[in-house]
């Protein structure tokens, strides 16, 4: 299980990157993060960005 930090305005998150079931355009230059069983998050960056973070893990 790897752990990866993604950056929110409200504060930081650490989501499993294998949880991970996709990404969207936000608003505000922000990406919706969509999470297997939850709900999704709004985190920093273009989702090309928290998609490298995610890939990189």
């Amino acid at each position: 299980m790897k752990f990866v930090q993604l950056e929110s305005r409200g504060g930081n998150y650490m989501v499993v990157a294998s949880n991970v079931a996709w990404l969207r355009v936000g608003e505000n230059g922000q990406t919706l993060v969509g999470i297997v069983g939850g709900q999704p998050l709004l985190v920093s960056g273009a989702p090309e960005s928290v998609a490298q973070k995610l890939l990189a893990a």
